[in-house]
């Protein structure tokens, strides 16, 4: 963060020299025009070179590059996976942020912005040889207990109206009560609202993104960075997923998580760039984990890709697309999305 606030105030001294120079050049009248189209620019340009985050990351050892077609070669056939859902927290937030409210769709549909309500997840992965796993992470205790010494904290809680947040079941107290440790956590992407239960990981457990997460580069990370940073303090490197071209050209790539063809980790860039979906084959059949390539129930429903809250929206919508013709040719997926339940989907894998 240092790194990155010193060359905020370089670019800062390079737009003050800018000022001056149009000031000294032009009549005031074009100068203090200029100086407003000048300054914006500069500043999305300034505060757009801070990454998202400073934490160390390397390449994941877990996973084997597949291709898609391997993966639907055993999608219907039942597996070992065990797996809970946990509502961890009710929260709401701008509907414009999780739906793309510009979409025809969502024009006729006469969707407007305003709160829409949503839930913040963890799902608990078994697996007979592997251990306890997590997709995605809840909340921390101390955002419950202790906000003022959370991870979020500050302008950031603000940003996201903490004060609407109702948590259920922090990630610490839920991993109190297990009689196993947890082995992993698989992370959907990093935004906060999936992140915010990492305080309460054991330190040293093993914690999975897609590529680039902790790279991209956007204006609002000089508020977002130190809550990301303080997150992941004291915890390990985060581990990449290698993943690579899929051969059959479903996804942008393809990985099996441990190895037997039981987790499968997705390439669904658009959202973040690496975005991560995960598919599950459990005894009673598949269950796939968009994360935030869909965030609710109408979106699914009806192919309308996130909103504001997304990275790329052409990108977001062909991964969305890629995801629901996935479930349309095998319809007995269980889809979980990423902050809402999806009506009809049976939840009890």
């Amino acid at each position: 963060m240092q790194l990155c606030m010193a060359y905020v105030a370089e670019q800062v001294k390079t737009a003050a020299a800018v000022g001056v120079a149009v000031f000294r050049s032009a009549p005031r009248r074009y100068a203090m025009r200029t100086m407003f189209r000048i300054l914006p620019v500069l500043a999305a340009t300034t505060l757009g070179a801070c990454a998202f985050s400073s934490h160390p990351t390397k390449p994941s050892a877990l996973g084997t590059s597949r291709s898609s077609a391997e993966l639907l070669a055993v999608v219907d056939q039942p597996g070992p996976i065990e797996l809970q859902t946990i509502a961890a927290a009710d929260w709401a937030v701008d509907r414009s942020g999780l739906l793309n409210l510009q979409h025809p769709r969502a024009k006729a549909a006469g969707l407007t912005d305003g709160d829409e309500p949503i839930q913040l997840f963890f799902h608990v992965v078994r697996h007979p040889t592997q251990g306890m796993y997590i997709i995605d992470s809840g909340v921390e205790r101390a955002l419950r207990d202790d906000p003022d010494h959370a991870a979020v904290r500050g302008l950031a809680a603000r940003f996201m109206h903490r004060e609407k947040l109702k948590i259920h079941v922090p990630l610490g107290e839920w991993l109190s009560r297990q009689n196993e440790p947890l082995r992993g956590v698989l992370l959907t992407h990093l935004h906060l609202d999936h992140v915010m239960g990492i305080p309460d990981v054991p330190k040293g457990t093993p914690i999975f993104t897609g590529p680039g997460e902790t790279g991209a580069r956007a204006f609002l990370n000089v508020v977002v960075r130190p809550n990301i940073d303080r997150e992941f303090e004291g915890q390990a490197p985060i581990q990449e997923w290698q993943y690579q071209p899929d051969a059959a050209g479903r996804f942008a790539g393809v990985l099996d998580v441990f190895g037997d063809g039981s987790l499968w980790a997705l390439s669904v860039p658009g959202h973040t760039h690496g975005s991560t979906a995960y598919l599950a084959r459990t005894p009673k059949g598949a269950v796939l984990f968009t994360g935030d390539t869909c965030h609710t129930a109408w979106g699914w429903e009806n192919d309308v890709e996130p909103g504001t809250f997304t990275a790329d929206h052409p990108g977001n919508a062909e991964s969305l697309a890629r995801l629901r013709t996935l479930v349309r040719e095998h319809p007995t997926i269980d889809v979980r999305l990423g902050h809402q339940p999806l009506t009809g989907s049976s939840g009890g894998h």
